[in-house]
């Protein structure tokens, strides 16, 4: 059966590492197989969306072996794709269908990609308008507004694109379209997104500039081999950095955590809350800050208020902060996360329906919420959506609620963190 059942937790105590990167474990696979030679990626994430990823370019033809400890791949160039004999199926990952269509604007066949149901459901103009403006023929339904896309890949010219909206997904799109247009592309954002892409690319051999929110990139470059270390994801730690603040008698330790300074807003706002976060041990791999973190519980958390400005840098971490604010003094405000709405699930609207059921006094509006802090949890009948995160978000607010919680869902969970409860589990006997 597709639920779990949790219950309070008395303890909450450990050392783990989190899953790889997921961002990261995408983009490793892209470029290396637009690059000439042997790729070796250390570290992969072996969960359901990056494997959309792998099977997506073996399906354009690249030869991508899965060793145990690590994935090679034997990349064509970014010249050698093969177009697929069938429809590309993308799974759940806007990661995929989105940066996949860069790269298949370029590429001079034709191509097909879509996706489960809820993915034929995520917003695809923001990607499409760019590549067109750079020359790519692409459709797609609702008058160009969803999965599934029909692309003819052509030869592109280079722009320069004001995004609306930042996203890292739609810089990365276009950043790849680049490498197949003449001259420079240059992008410039509103607010700084994640990174990984201005990261890793050079190491494969691309020009990349960076110059504030202005990312630039050269087309005509071939690129060149790489290895590559995937640290561990800080989305994913993040379920247990809060639920370590939360639970009373816990004490855990999180090694080899990706602390990219796009990805780490929340710690940002926790300590603004009031949380004691200890960052140790800090290195660097693969081009990636990564630290250790240890986290105990018993801080007593403030209300804060969220704006525009601060949502790009914790836009995953949305609904584990939803639960953390419960328990904080005062009333908790998130805007600017209207962005929120098209995810995997609408995030504010599903945060604010289930914790509404466990007794959370909380206020939906169009771009975020208001949460009241300092609630008692109560146990409930609780649905995922479908969505990863909202799964494991109130995961963890039944580790703090009075009685039984039933998660309907879960299985959505594998899509980003296969073996979440076994973590659980661990952390709580």
């Amino acid at each position: 059966m597709d639920r779990i059942e949790l219950n309070k937790a008395k303890r909450f105590k450990g050392e783990f590492s989190p899953t790889p990167d997921k961002s990261i474990s995408h983009r490793a696979v892209i470029f290396s197989s637009l690059s000439k030679g042997e790729s070796i990626i250390r570290n992969f994430l072996r969960a359901e969306d990056p494997m959309s990823t792998v099977n997506a370019f073996r399906a354009l033809g690249v030869d991508i072996n899965d060793e145990g400890d690590d994935i090679v791949v034997n990349g064509n160039g970014i010249y050698g794709l093969a177009e697929s004999h069938n429809i590309i199926d993308c799974g759940n990952s806007g990661t995929t269908i989105r940066l996949l269509s860069g790269v298949l604007a370029g590429n001079p066949f034709f191509s097909v990609l879509t996706g489960d149901e809820s993915l034929r459901i995520r917003p695809m103009a923001r990607v499409i308008n760019p590549l067109q403006q750079m020359g790519a023929e692409i459709m797609a339904r609702a008058e160009n507004k969803y999965p599934p896309l029909a692309i003819k890949g052509k030869k592109l010219q280079s722009i320069q694109y004001k995004m609306p909206v930042a996203s890292a997904q739609v810089k990365s799109a276009i950043l790849l379209a680049g490498l197949y247009a003449d001259g420079e592309t240059v992008i410039a954002e509103p607010a700084k997104s994640r990174d990984h892409t201005e990261r890793m690319l050079p190491a494969f051999g691309a020009s990349i500039n960076v110059n504030g929110l202005h990312v630039s990139v050269k087309g005509g470059t071939e690129l060149k081999g790489a290895e590559v270390y995937v640290p561990g994801d800080f989305s994913s730690a993040a379920f247990f950095i809060i639920g370590a603040l939360l639970i009373r008698d816990s004490d855990i330790t999180i090694t080899g955590v990706g602390m990219n300074p796009t990805r780490t807003g929340l710690l940002s706002v926790l300590r603004k809350m009031g949380a004691e976060i200890e960052v140790q041990n800090i290195r660097n791999l693969s081009g990636e800050p990564v630290a250790d973190i240890h986290c105990k519980g018993g801080a007593e958390l403030k209300a804060v208020s969220i704006n525009k400005e601060e949502i790009p840098a914790l836009i995953d971490e949305f609904p584990i902060l939803c639960v953390a604010a419960t328990q904080a003094n005062g009333t908790t405000t998130i805007r600017g996360a209207e962005e929120l709405r098209v995810k995997e699930s609408d995030r504010i609207r599903s945060m604010a329906t289930e914790l509404g059921k466990m007794g959370v006094a909380i206020e939906e509006f169009g771009d975020g919420l208001s949460i009241k802090g300092q609630s008692v949890l109560k146990g409930a009948n609780i649905e995922s959506y479908g969505d990863h995160r909202i799964a494991m978000a109130m995961a963890i607010a039944g580790l703090i609620a009075d009685g039984e919680t039933t998660i309907h869902g879960v299985s959505s969970v594998n899509i980003s963190f296969p073996g979440f409860f076994q973590i659980i589990r661990k952390l709580t006997l």
